[in-house]
């Protein structure tokens, strides 16, 4: 069997072309959609994301604006600058870009955000939310994940789904969103003593550890839907996944490709929730 791909870069097109639409609704209306991106430091890798957020914004019709700052940015100076985006009506979603320099606090900055604003959904509040199945802000990534599990018309409900990773970003939302959509879900991480006995039995794998090779077709059930959010990199320096994809392709029934399959999905998620934050914006001011 040769698992079929399920292509983010199309279908985050798609995802793109329904946001502009709804964001020239919103403009024929008097409200354009704006997004803070705020980068601390030199790190290449986020310069890379933020350019892509910043286009994937304009590419949309909304606004965007990046304020880069030096990484010896004081921790108080960000959160003062944190407060005056919560306070600014013209700004609807605000994004810190992760990793932060050592000598401040992410978490800290993160609960500073206003969770009206918190369109990565990295506050308590969202996941709260998330948690007890009330409106708020998904995270990005497992957001795009669901996204790409309805396009191919697989439905959680009823199928066993096993989620390798346990963090707060991409594990923990990703288990959430599963089990809200009726699946028995399964938490698997370093301490898990045998993850093949979990994968295998799995309709629906999550691999989002950050580990070259963690999934292999000896651990996959044939016709599992296989999601992998990793990324890495390989002996020869190129990108990678979390997931053995030359392995488990033959496997598996559907597969996401690195690159171009979670990624692009991330980012055209982050663009519906702060579209999702400007129409609360605009309907609370009805």
């Amino acid at each position: 069997m040769t698992a079929q791909l399920i292509d983010g870069n199309a279908l985050s097109r798609k995802i793109r072309a329904e946001v502009a639409e709804r964001v020239a609704s919103l403009k024929g209306r008097g409200l354009q959609p704006g997004l803070a991106v705020v980068l601390v430091g030199e790190n290449p890798a986020s310069q890379v994301y933020v350019k892509h957020k910043v286009a994937d914004c304009e590419s949309t019709g909304m606004r965007s604006v990046l304020e880069k700052y030096d990484a010896t940015l004081s921790e108080a100076d960000l959160l003062a600058r944190v407060r005056a985006l919560n306070a600014d009506p013209s700004i609807h979603g605000i994004l810190v870009q992760l990793p932060l320099p050592p000598h401040i606090d992410a978490h800290k900055v993160i609960e500073t955000i206003s969770p009206a604003k918190d369109v990565d959904g990295f506050h308590v509040h969202s996941a709260g939310a998330l948690m007890v199945g009330q409106p708020g802000f998904k995270p990005c990534t497992p957001y795009g994940c669901m996204k790409m599990l309805e396009s191919i018309g697989c439905n959680p409900r009823g199928k066993n789904a096993v989620v390798i990773g346990r963090s707060n970003i991409v594990g923990k939302p990703m288990a959430m969103l599963l089990l809200q959509a009726s699946a028995t879900v399964t938490i698997c991480h370093s301490a898990t003593p045998d993850l093949a006995e979990h994968t295998r039995r799995a309709d629906i794998v999550v691999a989002a550890v950050g580990k070259r090779n963690v999934l292999t077709a000896d651990m996959v059930k044939p016709g599992a839907v296989v999601i992998d959010v990793g990324m890495n990199r390989d002996d020869a320096g190129k990108l990678c996944g979390d997931v053995d994809f030359a392995g488990v392709s033959q496997v598996a029934g559907w597969i996401t490709p690195v690159p171009g399959g979670v990624g692009p999905m991330t980012r055209a998620m982050l663009l519906v929730n702060t579209l999702e934050a400007a129409e609360r914006a605009a309907a609370a001011a009805v």
